[in-house]
Order: C-alpha cells, then sequence, then structure tokens
C-alpha cells in the first residue's frame, strides 16, 4: 500500500519486517502467485510492491539473502491469526487432577478413589496421587508407598508413569497418565 514512511510505523509485536524496515540490500522476491523473481535490490523490490499496490514482506530472514514476498500484508497478518487459532482449537490441554488418600484408606475409599482416577484418565488427564502422613504414619511409610504400588498396579493396562512413588516430607506422590 502507499503510506507514508512513519519510523514508529512497524511495531514491536509484527513478527515480519516490512517495506522500508528490510535491512539487507539484497532479496529474493516471489509474487504472490508463488512466481519467483529472482534476487534484486531491496529499492527495486520496494518499487515493484508498490506499483502492484501491495507490501513487500520478509518471509525468511535467515536465508542468504532474506525471501520476500510481494503481497497485502493486513491480509497476511489475518490469514496467519487464522491458522494460528486453527492450530491452538485443535491441541488438547492436559490438566492435572489429584486425589488425595491416606495410608489407613479403606477398601471402599480406595476402590471410589480408582474409579475417578478411571474416569479422570478416560478424559485424557495426568492423575496425581498425593498420600499424606500424620503423627507416627511416618515410621510406617512403607505401607504408604505399598498403597501407591497397589494404585499403579490396578491402573496399569490404562495408564503410563510418569513419576513414580517418592516420598517428600510428610507426603508420597505418584502421577500417572493416559497412555
Amino acid at each position: 500500500m502507499n503510506k507514508p514512511f512513519n519510523k514508529n510505523f512497524q511495531r514491536k509485536r509484527d513478527l515480519h519486517k516490512i517495506n522500508r524496515f528490510i535491512s539487507s540490500e539484497n532479496v529474493r522476491v516471489i509474487l504472490e502467485d508463488g512466481e519467483q523473481l529472482g534476487v534484486m535490490t531491496i529499492k527495486d523490490a520496494i518499487e515493484l510492491a508498490q506499483g502492484r499496490g501491495l507490501d513487500l514482506v520478509e518471509i525468511a530472514p535467515n536465508n542468504d539473502p532474506p525471501v520476500c514476498k510481494v503481497i497485502d500484508y493486513g491480509k497476511f497478518k489475518y490469514q496467519e491469526q487464522k491458522k494460528k487459532n486453527e492450530a491452538k482449537k485443535k491441541q488438547k490441554v492436559m490438566e492435572t487432577k489429584e486425589l488425595k488418600i491416606r495410608p489407613g484408606t479403606g477398601d471402599h475409599d480406595y476402590d471410589v478413589k480408582l474409579r475417578n482416577a478411571k474416569k479422570f484418565i478416560g478424559e485424557g488427564n495426568r492423575v496425581k496421587f498425593s498420600l499424606r502422613f500424620k503423627g507416627r504414619e511416618m515410621e510406617h511409610s512403607r505401607l504408604g508407598i505399598d498403597m501407591l504400588l497397589r494404585l499403579k498396579k490396578d491402573l496399569i493396562e490404562i495408564i503410563r508413569v510418569e513419576m513414580e512413588p517418592k516420598i517428600e516430607g510428610r507426603q508420597a506422590f505418584l502421577v500417572v497418565a493416559p497412555k
């Protein structure tokens, strides 16, 4: 576009250099339809772009010489944003769900925790089992580790272990994720 030159026009958040902000002497020029024009001086390339009513956008700055494309920069930024949003939609965010148990947890309560863990894993979430020791239970920390190992054994078909059972202070942890 034929815009007056303004030193502050190029914003910091723009990822690509355009028109007069391109610092190289020579650039490889590609037209909007993909036709390659070859290497030319930056001045000739900018004149070519402005003659077509478009912008010269630096696409690959690390190449030698840098690759620039003659396109409408506003339309280009819009399409890039659309691609980024589409990729974000397809991305699956994995949450970490925490289930707290105790060394003396009874069988029924254990079954409830196991059922909840299976539900969370089925939804694609990571599960962190935390087991807290109180008072003299620290002297029998092996009981807590055994409970975490039992959980691991009961879930082994549907999980992969991210963190083996380990004790940190008065707590023991086991972190698992879906296979």
